[in-house]
């Protein structure tokens, strides 16, 4: 796929594959065709509808992680990121939504497998998706 080809409504591949620590470290960040399918169901059940909500531009801090990748940047072993389910949302990047409004608005208006607060004060939004078995789980992670 080329960086510019819609995963779905508002996310394009090169925002999924994104990744600083592959490019400085000469990795292969590339889903096979299955993980995409489960990010396509995850930016549109997700991500699209916060956009959607909001009205404005929202920032993709990670999607996918090679396993590599995962490891380098010390994601846990088993990250949904791997799988395709879950990605990580700073939308104080610009200024007109908060991480706060966002996290409460998917709290309390999304489906969703996993919704984290990450990174302490000035943190970002994790969420993750699954097509079947949401669990609703909600929690806070404070990254040293």
């Amino acid at each position: 796929m080329k960086p510019s080809d819609k995963i779905s409504k508002y996310v394009c591949y090169g925002e999924i594959v994104r990744s600083d620590t592959a490019r400085r470290n000469n990795l292969d960040n590339t889903p096979d065709a299955a993980t995409i399918e489960k990010i396509k169901l995850l930016c549109t059940n997700v991500f699209d509808k916060a956009r959607e909500h909001f009205g404005v531009p929202l920032f993709i801090s990670s999607c996918y992680r090679s396993q590599e990748v995962n490891r380098l940047v010390k994601g846990q072993p088993h990250s949904q990121h791997m799988r395709g389910e879950a990605i990580d949302i700073d939308c104080d990047v610009f200024g007109r939504v908060t991480n706060r409004q966002l996290f409460d608005w998917i709290r309390n208006n999304l489906d969703f497998d996993q919704l984290l607060w990450e990174g302490g004060i000035n943190g970002w939004v994790h969420v993750s998706y699954k097509a079947t078995g949401n669990r609703k789980s909600v929690g806070t992670i404070s990254n040293p």
